[in-house]
């Protein structure tokens, strides 16, 4: 399709606020924002642009997820480039960070990361950037992960779910935060310590069963743990998917001190709670584990108070027999959530039922991220000298949401049958149409996103 050079709504998310704005923009970066009358737009010049005008539909920049597990190479079947960039288009992401595992090989050296740009080549519908891995004795490895472009790197403190990727102790940690903090890069951090959980007395089918297994407190140490080294080393420490609410005054205390510490959570930490989990019904296995209702609305607090900075997917699909097995069993079922595509309406839906505007919906899931992501520069905002990368969106309508909607390889979510509000109308990418009303457009134009700013 043509390139565009102008975007007009009533309604744009500007970094003053929501109003009537027409943007212009020029070989994908934007150039001008011109805010409009609030008793009409002003009329184009005789000679008109290749205009979208969008009416009263709300324009955000486009959407930053900064926690995917896209799976290629190696493990295609799960997830790849073209189905997961497709899934991010239609939910309005322009921008998404691939995780450094469960891909074959694991990205905790410079070759492997090398196979992921090469495999990503043709297949990218959005803009992609990369974590590495931190693993027992791959400190020396970090330079170069950091001179091939990954944007920080991500451990665990936990067994990863695969031997690929094997959980780093304290010492490892102590190795590995000096060498990033002085390339200006994050740690990522899985936050759970494995101190052993009370047997349940529930059958494996119940989720009760599963949630005990993986109490909070596993959480709490772990991130005391980090709030510790983070101290020490002065590497600035980033929590992933935070579930545990009794974890948020300690990461308030150490924000207060000063201490380089940023939190993210879920759209399934907020929307989702252990009470409404059925039998069997393993789509909702996580880890850390999907909380219980008073946990969620603290969670909630949290974010409304500034102690978690963002919101982001944890998209992390599987194959159907390995996240629905035979029975039902919740301890042999693989963890993750596949909810890419989702997060804009999930998170509205119960945003706005806690009198939550959608400037701050734009900083959960846009400006945040991005600037965590070290893409603050470029992406996250509509101004001048930012990449045109729009998502525009109806947060009035609603919808059950169907297999026949969803672009990830597997259409196997929590979400289905949900009824979320906020529907993706047009995503552009560099101010060309990504994706318009439930369709792709044009070939893959997704560039990568190698170096912080």
């Amino acid at each position: 399709m043509e390139l565009l050079e102008a975007l007009r709504s009533t309604r744009v998310m500007l970094p003053t606020g929501l109003g009537p704005a027409t943007v212009w923009f020029e070989r994908g970066v934007i150039t001008q924002v011109q805010k409009e009358p609030l008793g009409g737009m002003q009329s184009l010049p005789a000679a008109a642009p290749t205009l979208l005008d969008v009416g009263d539909l709300v324009v955000f920049p486009g959407l930053v997820d900064c926690h995917v597990h896209i799976n290629e190479p190696g493990r295609t079947e799960w997830e790849g480039f073209e189905t997961a960039t497709r899934a991010a288009a239609a939910g309005g992401v322009t921008t998404l960070i691939d995780m450094p595992l469960n891909s074959l090989p694991v990205t905790t050296n410079q070759a492997a990361l090398e196979a992921k740009l090469q495999a990503s080549e043709g297949k990218r519908f959005v803009d992609v950037g990369f974590w590495g891995g931190v693993v027992p004795g791959n400190s020396g490895e970090l330079p170069g992960l950091a001179n091939g472009g990954v944007l920080g790197c991500k451990a665990f403190l936990v067994h990863s779910g695969i031997d690929e990727f094997p959980n780093a102790s304290a010492d490892d940690l102590r190795r590995a935060m000096p060498v990033l903090r002085d390339r200006g890069l994050p740690l990522l951090v899985h936050a759970e310590l494995d101190l052993g959980a009370p047997a349940s007395p529930h059958a494996p089918q119940i989720y009760e069963s599963f949630l005990a297994s993986r109490p909070r407190a596993w959480e709490d140490a772990a991130i005391r743990l980090m709030v510790e080294l983070c101290r020490e080393t002065r590497c600035p420490v980033h929590i992933v998917h935070l579930s545990s609410a009794t974890s948020l005054p300690l990461l308030e205390a150490a924000k207060n001190e000063g201490l380089p510490i940023t939190v993210e959570t879920c759209p399934h930490y907020l929307c989702l709670e252990a009470e409404a989990i059925p039998e069997g019904a393993t789509h909702y296995k996580c880890a850390p584990p999907i909380r219980e209702h008073d946990n969620r609305e603290l969670l909630w607090r949290g974010l409304l108070d500034g102690i978690i900075d963002f919101v982001i997917s944890d998209h992390s699909p599987c194959l159907p027999a390995l996240k629905v097995p035979e029975l039902g069993d919740f301890h042999q079922a693989w963890g993750g959530i596949a909810s890419l595509q989702l997060g804009l309406s999930a998170v509205w839906t119960e945003a706005r039922r806690r009198g939550a505007g959608l400037d701050r919906l734009a900083h959960w899931m846009s400006t945040g991220p991005a600037q965590f992501a070290g893409l603050g520069q470029r992406k996250g905002r509509i101004a001048p000298g930012y990449d045109a990368d729009f998502v525009v969106w109806d947060p009035r309508a609603t919808r059950s949401v169907d297999t026949d909607e969803l672009f990830f390889k597997h259409k196997i979510s929590p979400y289905l049958g949900r009824e979320l509000a906020g529907r993706v109308s047009h995503t552009l990418l560099a101010g060309s149409l990504a994706f318009e009303d439930g369709s792709h457009r044009g070939a893959p134009r997704g560039q990568l996103r190698l170096h912080r700013a």
